[in-house]
């Protein structure tokens, strides 16, 4: 271990003797600043907005005047996506999901009022976050820290008398990757320290320990996808005679896992499990709502039925004879049918991108910088789970909404429909306020955790691969 110590020592002195690697490590130290300060004003801007139109909302529907159940029902109510306090850090698709959602009777509306429906073509090249520092460009400066760590070396002459001196294959790489990871480290550790900080003051120091785990999960993660890209850098330069060939083999590496793996590997997935435009989906749901009937139509061929049914029933032979509104009766049917359709064809769409983004899943165990990527949104609350899981709550909310409105005029609407001059039927105001304000829950960090198993995994799986090289360096090094 002392030798260890020494080795990793002298790699961190004389990686700050060199000025090339004081600029890089000062550019990457103002490249963090400026992502934290854009994170932190993203999400002061952008949650404040989602907060100040949700309360105008709320506003609004309990000020409505006393109305028809059903009408209130088509008035509907605009729901928000909540932004998690750490999504600050990583942005994740949170500019590509939308922000809200128009829930009303009979009709499920898509997610709209994304961020990058309002940009200019600027967002498509990537935005600056601190995820994306982290993921993208401090694996540049640990593969410049490390491709000569080895390889340099051996050019001078030094391998050999290193060897001589009883200082271990594992010894040298492990003291190595140590003094490299040092390096990174008096990047990481500030940053941990601000996002810390950041985090406490967005959530108004309040903290819950659900985000507490999330935050310390997503530390430990980046600090073993440093320790894997450190490794890569050092047993990189140990294979190969020459330092620029090292450097061209790791930027090769860094090209190829960071930009080319990804897009191929999406594309790979959205060729194998094609997905239908928003119009065929939506042509999908309105061919099987046909089929269904409309229970606005009394004279379809289902809700007929449906009628003679509930008249057979109650032993009446007219609606107006029923003990209830008929009118809230049916339309409670309605919408428990449509529903069901909707959700069916949801779950269906749902699955499709979830097997599309499981190639990008599978990818990890090749590419260490999918696997973070992956496991930071997920932690972040900016993955595609949790806009899956926001469109599902909105439903639950949806539905809960109608089928109150239908009760409401099954119980308070009168069966005998009014005259010319009578005053349209109608219930107190008092009951909008029984409808609880919509509000998105996360889920909890366990959840969060067993839905990405395999991309954790795979992270271990490269950490177990780095120290198996370790392991066997004695081995694999002398025969190259």
């Amino acid at each position: 271990m002392k030798t260890i110590f020494l080795i990793a020592g002298s790699t961190w002195k004389a990686s700050f003797r060199n000025k090339a690697t004081l600029a890089l490590t000062l550019i990457l130290g103002l490249a963090l600043c400026l992502a934290t300060y854009i994170g932190w004003q993203n999400f002061n801007i952008q949650n404040g907005q989602r907060l100040k139109y949700k309360q105008i909302v709320r506003q609004q529907w309990l000020a409505k005047p006393d109305k028809h159940p059903h009408r209130m029902a088509h008035y509907g109510y605009l729901a928000f996506r909540d932004k998690h306090e750490l999504s600050f850090f990583d942005f994740g698709i949170e500019s590509f999901a939308g922000v809200s959602i128009f829930l009303e009777a009979h009709k499920q509306n898509t997610v709209n009022f994304s961020e990058a429906g309002f940009s200019n073509g600027m967002l498509r090249f990537g935005e600056m976050s601190v995820a994306m520092v982290l993921q993208l460009l401090v694996p540049l400066l640990i593969f410049f820290l490390g491709y000569n760590s080895i390889s340099a070396e051996r050019e001078n002459g030094t391998l050999k008398i290193l060897l001589c001196q009883g200082v271990s294959w594992r010894a040298l790489l492990t003291g190595k990757i140590a003094g490299i990871i040092a390096v990174s480290f008096t990047l990481f550790i500030p940053v941990i320290l601000l996002t810390i900080f950041l985090w406490a003051m967005l959530s108004h120091w309040q903290v819950t320990a659900d985000a507490a785990i999330r935050l310390f999960l997503l530390v430990l993660a980046y600090a073993v996808y440093f320790i894997i890209c450190a490794g890569i850098a050092v047993v990189v330069s140990a294979v190969h005679k020459t330092s620029r060939a090292a450097l061209t083999t790791l930027l090769a590496c860094w090209v190829f896992f960071t930009i080319v793996m990804p897009r191929i590997t999406q594309a790979i997935g959205v060729k194998v499990y094609p997905s239908p435009s928003k119009i065929e989906f939506a042509a999908a749901v309105e061919s099987d709502l046909h089929q269904q009937g409309d229970s606005h139509n009394p004279d379809d061929p289902h809700y007929a039925k449906f009628r003679a049914d509930v008249l057979k029933q109650y032993g009446v032979n007219d609606v107006k004879d029923l003990p209830f509104n008929y009118g809230g009766y049916v339309m409670a049917e309605g919408e428990r049918i449509s529903a069901d359709i909707y959700t069916r064809h949801q779950k269906a769409l749902t699955k499709t991108f979830e097997q599309q983004n499981s190639f990008q899943v599978a990818a990890g165990y090749l590419n260490p910088f999918l696997a973070i990527k992956n496991l930071s949104m997920a932690l972040t609350a900016s993955d595609f789970n949790t806009f899956a899981d926001f469109q599902d709550q909105a439903e639950v909310y949806r539905y809960g909404l109608a089928q109150r409105m239908n009760k409401l005029q099954k119980e308070k609407i009168s069966n005998t429909p009014p005259g010319e001059k009578d005053k349209p039927l109608t219930i107190s105001r008092a009951h909008w306020a029984e409808q609880a304000d919509f509000k998105y829950v996360f889920k909890p960090v366990n959840q969060v955790i067993s839905h990405h198993i395999s991309t954790i995994v795979s992270l271990l799986c490269w950490l177990m691969a780095l120290l198996g090289c370790l392991l066997l360096s004695s081995k694999w090094v002398k025969t190259l």
